[in-house]
Formats: C-alpha cells, sequence, structure tokens
C-alpha cells in the first residue's frame, strides 16, 4: 500500500513554465481537424503559408495598434496569432474584434502568412493567420480570474482557483500538467503491457479493512444497516487476482481515505498498482525501474539510468534521519558519543546515562548562520520532538558555542580529523533516544541545506529503501501496528517469534524515494495462511476478528498461492514532481481543498429527509437539507 498523499516538492521547477510555448515543446500529433476547424491552434506550421484554413478557440489576449489588431487565439495545443486589418479583413470582421472580451470563443478563417516579427517564444511565432472573417461562437462574461496571466502578477488564490476551476484549467501551466500526466499515464501502460502485465479494474465498492486510515462508508438502500466501503488501495483484491491465476496485474487506480486534515493530502488520490506472483524483491524493483525509465523517456525526453542504489532502512535512518533521505545533499548525520561524553558537558553525559546518544550534522561554510538563525534551528529541533539543538562553530579566533568551553585540543584534534570540522564550519548536536535526535536532525538537515545552498539541484537521485520493520508501537495503545501494511511477508516467518516479539521482526517490504519524496512502497506479500493469521493477531485482532474480516482472503490461500509481491507508486506527486508544482492540487483536474472540500462542485453537500429515510439512516437535523 502506497500512502501517496503527502507530497514535499522541490521549489525548482524542473520544467520551464513557458516550454509549452516553445518550438522545442512536441506539437500535438493526431489531427484534429473538425467541422468547426482544419488544426489546432499550436499545429499550424510555416510550411501551411498561403494557405486558406479555419481555427477556432478562446480570445487569449488582444492588442489594438491603431487599425490593425492582434489577437491570440487559444486551444490546448497552443497560440496562434491572428491579424486583423483593412486590407485583408472583411468589414463585419473589424467590427466586432474591437468588441471581443477575453476568453470568447471565435471561429477565424484566414490564410497563413509568415510574421513579420517572429516570436521565439511562441510554438507558432513563425507564422500568424490573416483573418478574412471571424464569428463569435461564445460570448464570455466579465472573468472572475483571469486566464492571461501577466508575468509580472501572482496567481489569484488558490481557493478562488479551485471555485473557478474551469478557467484555472484553461491557464497553459494547467493544460502542460495535465498534457503530461496523460503521457504518464499513456507510459506506465506500455511499459507495464510490454512486460506482460495484464490490466484490471478492482471494485470501488467493498468491505472495510484495517489499511491505516479511516474508510469512506457507503450505505446500503437493499441492505439496510449495512454499508459498503471505498477503497484505501486495492491491496486485497490485487492479491486475490494473482490467487486467480493473473501472475502480472496493474491497474491505474483511484484510492480514498477519510483522513485528518494536512496540507496537500487529497481525500482521493490516484495511485499506479502493481502486482507479481513467482516473483522476489529484485523482480519488483526490475519491473517498476523499466516502467519509470519509459516514463522519464516519454515525458521528459531524458534516459534515467537503473538499476537503483538500495538502502537499508536501518542504515538510512542512521545516517539520515529518515528513511526517505534526499542524496542530493552531501551531509550525513555522525555519532559524536565518544568524542563529547565525559569531557565535562553535562547535557551530553546525562543523555547517554539516559540511554541516548550525541548525534549532530556538520554544516560546512556554516559558521556564516547567524546566532537569531541558529535559535531558529533549535526551534525547529524542537518542534521535531527533541529537546533542542545545541551547536559548535570554528572560526580563526577557536571554537565558539555553548561546549566550547570544554572543547580542549584533544576533543578539537577529534572533531577536525575523525568529523572533517574545518574552520567556517558549524556543528549541530542532539543528545537523546535516536526516536527523537533522528527526526530533529533529518529536518535540521533538510532546512539547513537550503540555507546554504547545499542541494546539489543538477543531480536527480533514486533510491530504494529495504528491510522496513514489520512493525511500529503505537504510541498510544503500546499494540503492534503494520509498518506499512499487515500482509507484508516477515524476512523470518518464525510464528513463535511473531507472537512474542513482533517489534524486532523486519519486513520484506521497500520504499522508493526521488530526490527526499517518497514515490511508492510495496513488499514481498505474505503467502503462508498460519503466518498471516499471526501477522493480523499481533495486531490485537482476535481469531475472530481475523476470519470475520479477512477470511475471504484466507479462504483464497488455502487452494494454493502463489508467492506474490508488488509496489504501488503515487500518480499525483509522481507527476507533480516532473513538472515542478508545489502542490499535487496543480496536477488533478478537481481537486478538494485541504479541508476535504470540492469549491467547484461545492461538496459536500446535504440531503433530503426522504433520502435519508430510504437509506435507513438517521443523522442530526443540521446535517439535512
Amino acid at each position: 500500500m502506497c500512502s501517496a498523499l503527502l507530497l514535499t516538492v522541490s521549489p525548482f521547477p524542473r520544467v520551464p513554465l513557458s516550454k509549452l510555448s516553445r518550438p522545442s515543446e512536441r506539437r500535438e500529433p493526431a489531427s484534429l481537424d473538425t467541422a468547426w476547424r482544419d488544426a489546432g491552434c499550436g499545429q499550424i506550421e510555416a510550411s501551411w503559408v498561403e494557405r486558406e484554413i479555419r481555427v477556432i478557440g478562446w480570445v487569449h489576449r488582444r492588442r489594438d495598434l491603431g487599425g490593425l489588431f492582434f489577437v491570440d487565439l487559444r486551444d490546448r495545443t497552443g497560440l496562434l496569432q491572428i491579424s486583423f486589418g483593412p486590407e485583408w479583413t472583411d468589414a463585419a470582421a473589424l467590427e466586432l474584434v474591437s468588441a471581443l472580451n477575453p476568453e470568447d470563443v471565435v471561429q477565424a478563417t484566414g490564410v497563413v502568412a509568415p510574421r513579420p516579427r517572429a516570436n521565439p517564444d511562441m510554438l507558432t511565432g513563425e507564422i500568424e493567420l490573416r483573418v478574412t472573417s471571424l464569428e463569435r461562437v461564445s460570448v464570455a462574461d466579465p472573468l472572475p480570474i483571469l486566464v492571461y496571466q501577466p508575468p509580472d502578477e501572482a496567481l489569484p488564490s488558490e481557493e478562488l482557483r479551485l471555485r473557478h476551476r474551469v478557467l484555472d484549467l484553461r491557464r497553459p501551466e494547467m493544460q502542460r500538467n495535465l498534457r503530461l500526466r496523460h503521457m504518464v499515464t499513456n507510459a506506465v501502460r506500455a511499459s507495464l503491457s510490454e512486460q506482460g502485465f495484464v490490466e484490471i479494474e478492482t471494485p470501488l465498492l467493498t468491505r472495510q479493512t484495517p489499511e491505516g486510515a479511516r474508510d469512506y462508508l457507503v450505505p446500503s438502500r437493499v441492505h439496510q444497516g449495512r454499508f459498503f466501503a471505498l477503497p484505501q488501495s486495492p491491496q486485497l483484491y490485487k492479491q486475490l487476482l494473482v490467487c486467480g491465476g493473473f501472475d502480472r496485474y496493474f491497474q491505474i487506480a483511484k484510492c480514498l481515505r477519510d483522513e485528518d486534515l494536512r496540507a496537500d493530502r487529497q481525500p482521493e488520490f490516484t495511485q499506479i498498482d502493481i502486482e507479481m506472483a513467482f516473483v522476489e524483491q529484485d523482480d519488483v524493483f526490475r519491473a517498476a525501474e523499466r516502467m519509470f525509465q519509459r516514463v522519464w523517456r516519454d515525458g521528459l525526453e531524458e534516459d534515467l539510468p537503473a538499476p537503483f542504489p538500495r538502502l537499508p532502512h536501518a542504515e538510512a535512518m542512521e545516517r539520515f534521519g529518515t528513511d526517505k533521505p534526499d542524496l542530493r545533499i552531501p551531509w550525513e548525520i555522525r555519532d559524536f558519543t565518544d568524542a563529547l561524553t565525559g569531557i565535562g558537558f553535562g547535557i551530553f553525559d546525562g543523555a547517554v546515562r539516559a540511554g541516548g546518544r550525541v548525534r549532530g550534522l556538520v554544516l560546512p561554510g556554516g559558521a556564516a548562520l547567524s546566532r537569531s538563525r541558529i535559535a531558529h534551528y533549535d526551534k525547529l529541533a524542537r518542534e521535531a520532538g527533541a529537546r533542542g539543538v545545541l551547536w559548535l562553530k570554528r572560526s580563526a579566533d577557536g571554537w565558539s558555542g555553548p561546549p566550547a568551553k570544554v572543547v580542549g585540543e584533544e576533543v578539537a584534534a577529534a572533531l577536525e580529523a575523525r568529523f572533517g570540522v574545518g574552520e567556517g564550519d558549524l556543528v549541530f548536536f542532539v543528545a537523546g533516544p535516536d526516536a527523537e535526535s533522528s527526526t530533529a536532525l533529518d529536518r535540521l538537515r533538510r532546512t539547513a541545506a537550503r540555507e546554504l545552498d547545499a542541494v546539489d539541484e543538477s543531480r536527480e537521485t533514486w533510491l530504494w529503501i529495504t528491510e522496513f520493520p514489520l512493525y511500529e508501537e503505537d504510541a498510544e495503545t503500546g499494540l503492534p501496528v503494520p509498518a506499512q501494511h499487515a500482509f507484508t511477508m516477515p524476512a523470518d516467518p518464525d510464528i513463535e517469534r511473531l507472537r512474542e516479539d513482533p517489534l524486532s521482526v523486519t519486513a520484506r517490504a521497500y520504499d522508493l524515494v526521488y530526490n527526499g519524496i517518497e514515490f511508492g512502497s510495496g513488499s514481498i506479500r505474505c503467502h503462508l495462511p498460519e503466518v498471516q493469521r499471526v501477522i493480523l493477531e499481533a495486531t490485537g485482532l482476535t481469531p475472530e476478528e481475523v476470519e470475520t474480516r479477512f477470511g475471504f482472503l484466507l479462504e483464497a490461500f488455502r487452494f494454493g498461492v502463489p508467492p506474490h509481491g508488488g509496489v504501488a507508486v503515487g500518480m499525483d506527486r509522481l507527476v507533480a514532481e516532473m513538472v515542478g508544482c508545489a502542490s499535487i492540487r496543480d496536477v488533478i483536474a478537481f481537486p478538494k481543498t485541504a479541508a476535504a472540500r470540492g469549491l467547484l462542485e461545492r461538496s459536500p453537500s446535504t440531503v433530503t429527509p426522504a433520502e435519508l429515510e430510504e437509506l435507513g439512516i438517521s443523522v442530526s437535523g443540521s446535517t439535512i437539507a
């Protein structure tokens, strides 16, 4: 199961926002001629000069140059300049063009001609259409938001853009985003089909299963008092499909989760869902890497090297403090415990006596940070759950910072020789349990790397994180909860160990990380019925509850289940990163807000008492229409 919603996107776009209107952009290859047009606006080429054609689209921008009029006409293929002059345009068209509104739909007939002054930033910048006649097909009211956005003006608020999403979708940037999403979808289908996968749709109306978030429930009118659940992922169905003999399945699947409000999360999202039978981890990796290579080649015209590097989960946490490290940052977390305890600094000594460690980061050039900025990093560390951050600076005048008074010659030599601390550097230390220091140091590493320009933006880094723990301890109940989901094969499927010490068990699970962003998650699944029962029972379910909730899966396992595994990739975050968007909402046609509301269609909406009565549901009066 892929937790495919949380997104932290690089603020540096991969693809320039103006690329759609540049000659290097690929023209729409399909013929778009219809009864209304001979081609799309962006399909007109210099070879069409002196040809009479018809085009239709939206008025993007109009310019009046004293008797000569120029209109940029737009459709999804791009922009075309159409020109109006008394020498070639009829009088009715000249009168009409002066009254056009932004976003009017017009049909223009005319002759393709060389543009007097070429525009290298437009796909059709070498030519124009000299209009002989013009028809206004529909009239646009005054616009609540602009589609043509002057370069020096900021976009309207996201709330206003979502409320008027139809207009927002017309912007070239949004057209580019969704066109690229289409290309990615096609590349996924092509690659997986070539690898022998079969695309199969799984139900949207299913039963509740524990997958880490709340389900959306759908009441049954026919079976009153009973509810369907909308799927958080196709996890169980895809396992049933491999049991049914489809040894290579995929689906571009809608997933729905009723989660608490978080920035840039969506209650419904799309994932590329892949499952394979008779495989081990390496087989899944190869299939996914081939898919990504096709996506990068078709979507970005780039070659993607494979195989991707691999890093065990425990090593990732030790070196980077996170299971999704951004390897474009060269800094790693270091263990300073031996060098800095027993030298008379009480905070370090106390943390080690309590079972913790002293871990830190060396920031080359970080001594340039002011004390007020360092105080900001202390705040970040506390927000991340640590008790604060301590620091040391090395300058030409020596050491400064809270521990500086105990840094003698021996400690100074160790900091220099073992940890590479040089003049002008800053060291951040977090003392305490690993769970606290890892989270805090990860946050400091990412934030300081941006501030000190230490992120190598010229690189792309891909990474498989492997050997996840099977369980994590629930902070509230103390019970084991699956680190990913409860259908993963343990590295050591020992039933007694699962029962007696489940938190010590490693899973055959993996994540795919791109530039510090989790693109997908997967695992080799547990195909042993007796082990699967114990895995579920370890989460606190009784044998009866296991049978009630998952009996259909365990029954399928009784009739010859193949070893199998898979991966799920978040489509929304994948496309958002490819185009450099700051939000996944900009690569989804009709997204919800962070408050899970549809501003365009005004959802969720109320229902009438009669409709509720038909469903056998009683709710509070405030929710009834």
